[in-house]
């Protein structure tokens, strides 16, 4: 606290603005500061009628993170229930998280057998996302994410974002996205990082794409201002804050000139540096949340069939959907998918603990978030498409971590148990909803 000075409160929508550069209004959202809550963590919200910051209960944040192909169950599922289970080998870079998950099994993508068009990856991406069958064009209804946005995205500055890593412009509408507004409507996930910090920081200056100068140029005026009103704490952590957005500016702004291109693999062999780019999406993903920009992002790391090469693991022979077929039932390629896996769950390791880096209230932001990780297969090789795994993670709310459960339930079952008991969005129904799950808040 500054000594003889009242400090000041601050909306959690509070925003840092600047000049506009380039034709684009700079908006930098803030991260949590104490200034944003009271003595008992709850935030301070916008401004009343009466021009009176008033209080309100901390937001939650959603994410839907997914992976492609589908799993090597051996090394992925936990062969104990309950508290005590083992991290498998595809789980361990969660071993430091053990206590921030909820590992669950035994979910049925029923709509997934549903007859119609497509391949199995086809119509278990559209029952997987949006518990409707798939069209021939693409996803019948609106995704999870969607939905959950519908109901508590409005008040957000992105009622939600998408965000994709691995290109892979091959296939369908239905294999590229993961998010869906509705019948056949696709929300394309961003794909490349430049594109991606442009949208949050509100900036397509060519003296910043060249370079030259930085987007914190923009306000660096009214960051003094806040700062001087500002107790030593929150000083110190809103220029941790804005080093942290120069560091990923720099980071971002040296990446060669061809990740900013989306080939189709065949082209480009598809050996870019993925684990490099993952971490700056994420990155960028936690900028969002962490400044209350939204409340709702999806992440796909990979595609639904996904035709990724991972040379930064050692395989380069195959893509990985190749090697969820090619000799996958037998050591060598079970092990192969082992290690693929492990790297996705490496990738959701990282994101869970930049979260829970960041204080927020009482808490961190990991506190306030609740995020689900998907496949749209269980056993890779098989395609199969019942008994599938899903991780929850964070403590949104009161949710249930450090166990594994086996369950009956549908993932519509899954979804509208969080949505409602998590999110607390009053969301009525989910197309393949027809219970609410136990043991997960």
């Amino acid at each position: 606290m500054l000594s003889g000075r009242k400090m000041r409160r601050l909306s959690r929508r509070t925003f840092l603005g600047g000049s506009a550069l380039g034709g684009a209004a700079i908006r930098f959202g803030l991260p949590p500061l104490e200034a944003m809550f009271n003595s008992s963590g709850t935030a301070y919200a916008a401004a009343n009628a009466a021009g009176r910051i008033t209080e309100s209960p901390m937001e939650s944040r959603f994410l839907v993170w997914f992976n492609g192909n589908g799993i090597p169950e051996r090394y992925w599922i936990p062969t104990e229930t309950g508290t005590d289970f083992r991290i498998t080998p595809c789980l361990s870079p969660l071993a430091p998280f053990r206590n921030d998950i909820h590992i669950l099994s035994g979910l049925d993508n029923d709509i997934a057998r549903v007859p119609g068009p497509g391949n199995d990856h086809h119509r278990s991406m559209s029952g997987l996302m949006t518990g409707v069958p798939f069209t021939g064009r693409g996803a019948g209804g609106p995704s999870i994410d969607q939905a959950i946005a519908a109901k508590i995205g409005g008040r957000s500055r992105f009622r939600s974002l998408q965000v994709g890593v691995c290109p892979e412009s091959h296939g369908d509408s239905i294999q590229r996205n993961m998010s869906w507004a509705g019948k056949d409507r696709a929300l394309p996930p961003e794909l490349i990082p430049q594109n991606l910090f442009n949208r949050i920081f509100g900036i397509k200056d060519p003296a910043w794409v060249d370079r030259k100068k930085s987007v914190l140029d923009a306000v660096r005026e009214s960051s003094t201002k806040l700062k001087a009103d500002l107790g030593r704490k929150d000083q110190e952590r809103l220029d941790d804050y804005l080093a942290s957005i120069r560091d990923l500016e720099r980071a971002i702004g040296s990446l060669p000139p061809e990740y900013s291109v989306v080939e189709e693999p065949e082209i480009s062999g598809d050996m870019k540096d993925w684990p490099h780019i993952a971490k700056l999406q994420t990155e960028l993903i936690v900028h969002a949340f962490a400044s209350g920009q939204t409340r709702v992002a999806s992440y796909m790391l990979t595609k639904c069939q996904s035709l990724t090469r991972m040379p930064w693991l050692g395989y380069t022979t195959l893509r990985h959907h190749d090697y969820t077929h090619h000799k996958a039932d037998g050591p060598t390629g079970q092990r192969v998918l082992r290690d693929i896996c492990r790297w996705h769950v490496q990738e959701f390791a990282y994101l869970l603990g930049r979260l829970k880096s960041i204080p927020e209230g009482e808490g961190t932001l990991l506190d306030n978030t609740c995020l689900l990780y998907l496949h749209e297969h269980a056993e890779a090789n098989a395609h199969k498409n019942n008994g599938l795994i899903a991780i929850v993670a964070g403590h949104a709310n009161q949710l249930v971590t450090g166990r594994h459960t086996e369950t009956t339930g549908t993932t519509g079952d899954l979804y509208l148990t969080l949505a409602n008991d998590v999110m607390q969005t009053g969301l009525d129904s989910f197309p393949n909803a027809r219970r609410k799950l136990p043991g997960i808040v």
